[in-house]
């Protein structure tokens, strides 16, 4: 199965591009919405993050977001830490996943495909970008959030420039049509790269 990453920084459009795809009739799996399955549903990953964080982790069944956000604001060792527990958890269900669909190829989408090396398990990596005023902009509508909130998150994250560097693809996500098109063209390059 050919696998086909797609990453870009928060606000850039990644949801939006992978519709896209889903419209071309392409599988896409979510790793951030399966992240948070495991940790919801998952007996064994609850007890290591109540082991990591500790009883607060959880709140009537749920994850306590806010909470742990806060933890991992004042120290960045425990998003390494959380992340160790949560990741090859994903990994080895997005395998289970892929193995069952029937198509060219399927796309990941992951927030934090090269910082958590997950490009080394991919044939292709497209980078979704935008402006970085654009994505402050759609993020401040689509979360109760704040910019400092979200400044915090994209230091985090690789920058754009580097991602770019690494990508076989660039979706450069302002307007809608237009973003359209550099779908339809990339799904295209990679089903006639598969042919040969």
């Amino acid at each position: 199965m050919t696998i086909v990453g797609l990453t870009g920084g928060i606000g850039s459009g990644k949801t939006t591009v992978a519709e896209m795809f889903k419209e071309l009739g392409i599988p896409v799996y979510i790793a951030d919405d399966e992240a948070k399955k495991l940790m919801n549903e998952s007996s064994l990953v609850k007890q290591e993050l109540i082991e990591l964080f500790g009883e607060k982790a959880y709140l009537n069944e749920g994850l306590n977001k806010a909470f742990i956000a806060n933890i991992i604001f004042n120290d960045k060792s425990y998003l390494q830490k959380m992340n160790a527990i949560v990741h090859p958890r994903v990994a080895a269900h997005f395998e289970a996943w892929a193995l069952k669909q029937n198509a060219s190829y399927v796309i990941k989408e992951v927030a934090i495909l090269f910082e958590n090396g997950g490009d080394k398990a991919c044939n292709y990596v497209i980078s979704v970008t935008a402006p970085h005023a654009v994505r402050i902009e759609r993020v401040l509508k689509r979360d109760e959030t704040t910019v400092e909130k979200i400044e915090a998150v994209m230091k985090n994250q690789w920058t754009e420039e580097r991602k770019i560097k690494l990508s076989n693809f660039v979706v450069f996500n302002t307007l809608l049509e237009e973003t359209k098109r550099q779908v339809l063209i990339i799904h295209e390059e990679i089903l006639r790269n598969l042919k040969f």
